[in-house]
């Protein structure tokens, strides 16, 4: 078995959550998802557990962070090309998140933009030519 990584965010209003990460791409599996939670997922190896703030303080004595104050972890995510990357942000922003929280990165090897989801969890949606970063290609870096 592959291993696979779930990302548990605790969130505030766990339907406009599923609507928002319905829109950056994740489907829900509805066998582990309810009232509480929302399973969803981003590939064969990411899922996104959103849980209710109450649910989630169930699995932690320690207190929930409030994202909107305080930066809690920066989750980033592989795109298939730099469009990928712009639709993926446009999705997420016109379903109640924030589009480009900093300044876009533009390398030409390397494209990444930031989006927050509506409880300002911070994702960097990142495409990359992999010839490039090893240095098998002569693409030079543009600006933002």
């Amino acid at each position: 078995m592959s291993r696979m990584i779930f990302i548990n965010l605790p969130v505030t209003d766990l339907a406009a959550a599923t609507r928002f990460y319905e829109a950056i791409g994740c489907e829900r599996n509805e066998q582990f998802s309810d009232h509480q939670a929302s399973s969803m997922v981003w590939s064969d190896c990411i899922t996104f557990q959103l849980l209710a703030n109450d649910y989630f303080a169930t699995f932690t004595p320690k207190k929930i962070a409030d994202a909107k104050a305080t930066s809690e972890v920066l989750i980033a995510l592989s795109c298939d090309s730099r469009e990928d990357v712009d639709a993926t942000v446009d999705a997420g922003a016109g379903a109640g998140g924030e589009a480009d929280v900093r300044e876009r990165l533009d390398m030409g090897f390397m494209y990444n933009r930031c989006l927050a989801d509506p409880d300002d969890h911070i994702f960097e949606l990142v495409w990359m030519d992999m010839s490039a970063a090893s240095g098998t290609s002569d693409q030079q870096p543009t600006s933002a």
